[in-house]
């Protein structure tokens, strides 16, 4: 059912509202199939009754956030339009005032997928969450995120990053240099996301005081860990033996992640990889959650969809 709607908006909004070249409208009115006007600071509203339902629910939450002295970057609107259109629930306010945090000060994260967001709150409301999904969707660097933002509200004592050591054919025997020079680039990615989010000089500090500790997941062996935010990196190479003495290391006011890729599992042939059997083994469990990514997920260089896609093309056809 077609419904024509009219809204009157402060002038000095619309050009925010609306962007360069009218882009963020025209993105709007392609996610939720509807047609946006504008007569001066009136705007009009043609389509379906829910999609211009949940247009004027956004308009309503700009002008709000407009007038309280919010301000937006087109990307960061196009990116809220979005979510919002793959889940009505979610709204404007929602995206900018609760999704959006910024751990340290130095730079601010926020959900660019409604799949990216439900990940965030799984982690803020369970003690184990596990993020299953293709390259390129922000699994580890949101889960880091997270972490740096416990430690710096004081939610926990000390961040533990771990990643089993195999990796794309290589092993750590084969790298040049001692055992701290031969585990510092194959942990680089989860150093890379530290020194993103927090300064270099207080990174370097907490690693030296062993509040930040990376290490591969053999360390892991005979610990507790306690009062701890503790992220398994790319869990899909763990074998379900190395899974169930990860899991059964997490002490009292502790937190994990595991994070893994299913389509990039580099173990030996035959090998059964951890995260899919915790999977079928921890499904149904209270506490637990599981959050799955897909390519619609990739917040990478458009490339890298299309060539995810092809590979998932590829795969189904064998």
């Amino acid at each position: 059912m077609a419904n024509l709607t009219k809204l009157e908006l402060p002038p000095q909004g619309l050009n925010t509202l609306f962007g360069v070249q009218d882009q963020n409208i025209k993105h709007l009115e392609t996610l939720l199939d509807v047609s946006i006007g504008a007569r001066g600071n009136e705007l009009l509203i043609d389509g379906d009754d829910r999609d211009v339902a949940t247009v004027e629910q956004i308009l309503r939450d700009f002008v709000d956030l407009f007038e309280e002295g919010n301000v937006f970057s087109d990307k960061e609107l196009r990116d809220a339009f979005k979510q919002i259109a793959e889940d009505r629930a979610y709204g404007l306010k929602d995206y900018f005032l609760r999704a959006r945090f910024n751990p340290t000060g130095k730079k601010q994260v926020a959900p660019k997928t409604a799949n990216q967001r439900k990940y965030l709150d799984a982690i803020a409301k369970n003690d184990l969450v596990f993020g299953i999904g293709v390259a390129g969707t922000g699994k580890s660097y949101l889960a880091v995120a997270m972490a740096v933002d416990a430690l710096f509200k004081k939610q926990v004592s000390r961040i533990i990053l771990t990643r089993p050591a195999v990796e794309a054919g290589e092993r750590l025997g084969f790298l040049p240099g001692d055992l701290q020079e031969k585990v510092d680039p194959y942990l680089r990615p989860l150093y890379d996301a530290l020194f993103d989010l927090v300064d270099g000089e207080k990174v370097t500090k907490m690693l030296e005081k062993r509040i930040i500790e990376i290490a591969p997941l053999a360390f892991m062996r005979g610990r507790t860990l306690s009062d701890a935010f503790i992220i398994l990196d790319e869990a899909q190479n763990t074998t379900g033996e190395q899974m169930k003495m990860f899991l059964t290391r997490i002490g009292f006011g502790s937190k994990a992640v595991v994070t893994g890729d299913k389509t990039q599992i580099d173990l030996p042939r035959g090998q059964k990889s951890g995260i899919k059997e915790a999977e079928a083994i921890l499904a149904n469990l209270e506490g637990i959650a599981f959050v799955h990514f897909t390519d619609k997920d990739v917040v990478r260089h458009k490339l890298v969809q299309m060539i995810v896609q092809a590979y998932e093309r590829k795969s189904n056809e064998e």
